[in-house]
């Protein structure tokens, strides 16, 4: 036979390289391990006998039915998530009459996320697994030990609320797979966010840490991790630490990007000293550091068996939050008789205060989840045939620009909008679960052009141009395949922003909402476009996005809406107009259209002394000296030309302008 091993990731193949070490395995007697696609594909086509050592990523582009003997077991690794994209497909096609085995210890929920690690692996099995091993039994059989946590202070934790809201409730909607998910999740709770990286919070986070390790953990010998909401966070809680802990106590370890400011930088670690970090210096309890700061690295994969503490200041949910928590349940003695009773989480965000929420993980409820494919088919036709008839009548027979006006029309109607993206994200997970299944071919041609459709209402009425799409892999591919047949060419056209913009509008024959949303993306796009070097039109896209808002919560009518963007693009053709005729800097002319706006009289005049002003202060952002003493000049000059309340009103805008 032939036995493949299969990791997702570097850390966990030398960990494997590792522990195949220990147990006699070794290179070139009866184990291979694969270091290219080549050399793969050279071992699988040669019909090598024997063990097969690979990384997931190596089976990308590999050929179908490269060997087709059912004599080849494939073991997996991490199998919640190593075989739910592309990869996967290109090994179960290379490999079609092997058998797969998979290891995990968070398998992906298929209800839930529409990934289901036991519709991949266990399909065929009465309880959905071949073997369960609980944490009660690794417990009691010593592999793992306890987990305790608390809570920390409610006036540092997150509000309830906005957990509710912006995470909770957008995990519930999207749900996540593992940690790149789950930051992009994030990347969407904007105020959550703020909230936790807010300065205040992050000193008195810092604090709390620091006094906590000091007199809880580092009397007892072991060590810690704070687990920040993204890698800013992780800068912003080093600088505080260090103001209560000597900084050789704690390192930051994060990954690198390609637009990272000097900030950032500072915490970059070279490959080599992360690797030793890792591996050498953390582990070893003698040694600094004592905290390891971190927001995805380490968190899966990772063992070291002296982290007794997590300072957990990032919402976690389900599998992610049972890997990342699992850093600290691996037991610990050594020869001082130091041994770990148990792993301790502290949670500033207040995820364990709705436990019932947060581990809503039960793997015998998870196995017993995957005997209702049927009634998850059963939802899905019941969907098709009654709430997506009303859609697929106003598709019609022709997908074509008549449609598309028509659905922006009817979906013009926020309400009506929101009740349509909910029924389709509902009708896309069924999808993504059931899919591939031959009782979903007499489903297909409608459900593609639905997926169309929301994929359209969505782009149109995005509140930013150039909106990702939002569709899961099955149907993105679904709609892809199918969109050649389609008509739409002019409905929701970009306009060119210039002179003449208006009179096109005129002439064309859209609706009035159709016309709304095109001006709005069209103006938005000359905006993104162009902001960096013209600055003053960030605030024009600023108020273009608000008339936006008001048109969609009915707050205006749309013939208002129309008027408004109509004289946002007045504004700006007369701002561009200008802009040549007084031959002005950009970052005068930013300001003398400010002042313009602002009903200020000689606003060119102004511009050019407030400009100097700005030029006199060069470091008035980094220095609280030449911050106040711009500021005094500003009110000086803005108060002989107007009231108290509009020179506060106009040098607050004046401090909030990009200057280039």
């Amino acid at each position: 036979p032939t036995i493949i091993m299969l990791v997702d990731r570097n850390e966990l193949e030398s960990q494997l390289f590792r522990n195949l070490d220990a147990y006699g395995f070794k290179e070139g007697k009866g184990m291979k391990i694969a270091d290219s696609k080549k050399e793969l594909r050279e071992l699988l086509s040669s019909d090598y006998r024997g063990l097969i050592v690979s990384m997931i990523h190596k089976f990308e582009g590999m050929p179908k039915n490269i060997n087709k003997r059912d004599n080849i077991f494939v073991l997996i690794d991490e199998a919640h998530r190593t075989t739910t994209g592309d990869l996967g497909n290109y090994l179960m096609a290379a490999l079609p009459d092997a058998t797969y085995f998979g290891f995990t210890g968070t398998p992906i929920d298929k209800i839930l996320y529409g990934k289901g690690t036991f519709k991949i692996f266990g399909k065929e099995d009465e309880k959905g697994y071949l073997d369960k091993y609980s944490i009660a039994e690794s417990i009691e059989d010593g592999t793992t030990v306890p987990l305790h946590y608390t809570l920390a202070p409610s006036e540092i934790r997150v509000p309830k609320e906005m957990l509710e809201k912006e995470f909770f409730a957008l995990m519930e909607k999207e749900g996540v797979s593992d940690v790149e998910e789950l930051n992009k999740l994030l990347d969407k709770a904007v105020s959550l966010k703020n909230f936790l990286k807010s300065e205040g919070r992050v000193k008195k986070v810092a604090e709390f840490v620091a006094k906590h390790y000091k007199e809880n953990v580092e009397p007892m010998g072991y060590k810690a991790f704070l687990v920040s909401v993204d890698r800013e966070a992780c800068a912003l809680y080093k600088k505080a630490l260090d103001k209560h802990l000597p900084s050789e106590y704690s390192i930051v370890v994060y990954s690198q990007a390609q637009n990272d400011g000097p900030f950032l930088k500072e915490h970059y670690l070279s490959e080599y000293k992360e690797r030793e970090l890792k591996g050498k210096i953390f582990p070893n309890k003698t040694k600094m550091p004592k905290i390891l700061i971190v927001t995805d690295k380490l968190l899966t994969g990772y063992d070291a068996p002296i982290l007794y503490c997590m300072y957990l200041d990032k919402p976690m949910k389900d599998h992610t939050l049972l890997q990342a928590i699992a850093r600290v349940n691996r037991p610990y003695e050594d020869e001082d008789g130091l041994k770990k009773p148990a792993g301790f989480v502290l949670d500033f965000v207040g995820i364990f205060e709705r436990l019932e929420k947060a581990l809503a993980f039960d793997s015998d409820v998870v196995a017993s989840v995957i005997r209702n494919i049927d009634i998850l088919k059963s939802t899905f036709e019941n969907l098709m045939k009654d709430k997506a008839r009303p859609y697929l009548e106003l598709i019609g027979r022709r997908f074509d620009d008549k449609t598309v006006e028509r659905a922006i029309e009817i979906f013009s109607d926020k309400d009506k909008r929101e009740d349509f993206y909910k029924f389709f994200k509902q009708l896309e997970m069924l999808y993504e679960i059931i899919s591939p299944d031959k009782f979903l071919r007499d489903y297909i041609n409608d459900y593609w052009r639905i997926s169309y459709l929301y994929n359209i209402i969505r782009n149109a009425f995005a509140k930013r141009i150039l909106l990702d799409k939002e569709l899961m892999q099955k149907t993105s591919d679904l709609v892809k395949k199918h969109v050649y047949s389609t008509d739409i060419s002019s409905t929701l056209p970009i306009y060119e922003i210039k002179e003449d913009t208006l009179e096109a509008l005129k002439k064309s024959d859209k609706s009035d909402n159709v016309k709304i949303i095109n001006l709005r993306k069209s103006i938005l796009k000359f905006v993104d476009d162009n902001q960096d070097t013209q600055p003053y039109l960030i605030s024009i896209g600023e108020k273009a996005q608000t008339i936006i808002e008001l048109y969609d919560d009915r707050r205006i009518s749309t013939l208002e809406a129309l008027k408004r963007l109509e004289e946002i693009i007045r504004e700006i053709n007369q701002a561009r107009r200008e802009q040549t005729e007084k031959n002005l800097d950009i970052n005068t002319f930013t300001i003398y259209w400010l002042l313009k706006k602002s009903g200020i009289s000689k606003p060119d005049t102004l511009a050019v002394k407030i400009n100097d002003i700005f030029e006199a202060y060069p470091n008035w952002r980094l220095n609280s000296k030449e911050s106040r003493e711009l500021t005094t000049q500003l009110y000086k000059i803005l108060l002989k030309e107007t009231n108290k309340a509009k020179t506060i009103e106009i040098v607050e805008k004046i401090l909030k302008l990009e200057r280039r």
